[in-house]
């Protein structure tokens, strides 16, 4: 393909200053960390959610096992 093919076929991308290149580059790179932020929010509340999880069966059972520890003692 010659030059002047491409031209033709893409003469928007021919025009485009740097500043118009840099400004695309910002926002591709915007775009890839929000994915990234979204990935890492959603890790983060289920790290949240398994926590709490496991603090409430191990505390839950603990409980239980006192209630059952008194009931037995009286």
């Amino acid at each position: 393909m010659t030059e002047t093919e491409n031209e033709t076929e893409n003469p928007i991308e021919e025009k485009k200053t740097t500043t118009a290149k840099f400004a695309e580059w910002l926002m591709r790179r915007d775009e890839a960390r929000t994915k990234k932020e979204t990935s890492l929010e959603g890790l983060l509340k289920f790290n949240i959610f398994l926590s709490t999880v496991t603090v409430m069966g191990l505390f839950g059972t603990t409980a239980l096992d006192y209630a059952i520890m008194a009931w037995l003692w009286i």
